[in-house]
């Protein structure tokens, strides 16, 4: 594959940033976006060049929106895992495969869906904590003062 084909299997390339914002807050508005990102830009003073501004400062958030952008907005299939751990930007889709019309969104499926993630995340600080610790034994002194290594054995 030549890299102008790369290019063109890119549906972020030549996008800019600006553009997917403003495409973004015209389909869904500052509301559902904060309700389905939980990115406070869209929440407290929810402007485009406010979002621009945080947005080009802070990476994650720009990808989470470009990732929203890409599989919401355009509503493209999920990437393989391989191109998933790309940054948007990055991701190459398959030859054939056309953006189709935006999702249609609502605040209930964003609440079901934060409930998901809540639960998710509350599963995974549960098995973290119910993890044996590891504590690295601390060498023992004898009666003199020296280090005995077999005290611990």
């Amino acid at each position: 594959m030549t890299d102008n084909n790369l290019y063109l299997n890119n549906p972020l390339h030549g996008t800019s940033l600006a553009t997917v914002l403003n495409e973004l807050v015209d389909q869904y508005g500052f509301a559902l976006l904060y309700a389905y990102l939980n990115i406070n830009c869209f929440n407290k003073n929810p402007s485009i060049a406010a979002s621009m501004k945080f947005l080009k400062k802070t990476q994650w958030a720009r990808e989470k929106v470009e990732s929203f952008y890409l599989y919401q907005y355009k509503s493209l299939p999920r990437a393989s895992d391989s191109e998933f751990e790309k940054p948007p930007r990055e991701r190459i889709i398959p030859e054939g495969i056309t953006p189709k019309e935006p999702a249609e969104l609502s605040f209930e499926d964003a609440q079901i869906l934060k409930e998901k993630r809540e639960k998710k995340a509350r599963l995974r600080d549960n098995n973290r904590s119910a993890a044996p610790k590891k504590h690295k034994a601390k060498p023992a002194n004898n009666i003199d003062g020296k280090i005995d290594p077999w005290a611990n054995c």
